[in-house]
């Protein structure tokens, strides 16, 4: 009887023993994606062209607004002048420069808009995100990599798993 107790002890510290190997620790890391997407683009070439096409925009849609608006003035120095005509010309000359500026503006706004998707949507950034987070993922041990955007399922997590900084610094190389 005692044989068959040492035995059955000796059988249970193998088997913990070989479970307590057996058991690996499942490490998480969680990544904050918009602030990643944010750091990437803001100094990517699609986003500074992006922002030089919108500044050249902005210029001359203020270029023709002052245009307007020292016809404007003509027209108001005609009215006083008690020069009828030429307020009328000046006045059909104001609405024909801002129906312009009007079309102008919608059909830029179309632009920006469309390049504004694009730069949102491109697949390179996410094939790019992706494959830096595989290596970060594989190089330091982790077994799921989880986004804080997708949060409702993140009740906590501890700042010492939040890789986003980490996962910025690959992105930039």
């Amino acid at each position: 009887m005692k044989r068959l107790t040492s035995f059955i002890m000796v059988a249970l510290v193998a088997l913990c023993g070989s479970g307590a190997f057996a058991q690996q620790i499942t490490k998480f890391g969680v990544v904050d994606t918009a602030k990643v997407y944010n750091a990437y683009f803001r100094n990517s070439a699609p986003v500074r062209n992006y922002e030089k096409k919108k500044a050249e925009f902005q210029q001359e849609i203020n270029k023709y607004t002052d245009e307007i608006q020292k016809l404007q003035t003509k027209k108001i120095d005609y009215e006083q002048a008690g020069n009828e005509n030429m307020a009328l010309k000046t006045q059909a000359e104001i609405t024909k420069k801002s129906d312009f500026l009007i079309e102008y503006t919608n059909a830029k706004n179309v632009e920006l808009e469309s390049m504004q998707k694009t730069l949102q949507g491109s697949d390179a950034f996410y094939n790019k995100l992706y494959d830096t987070l595989s290596k970060i993922a594989e190089s330091g041990g982790y077994s799921m990599i989880l986004s804080l955007q997708q949060a409702n399922s993140i009740l906590w997590y501890s700042n010492s798993v939040d890789i986003t900084e980490q996962v910025i610094v690959e992105l930039g190389k």
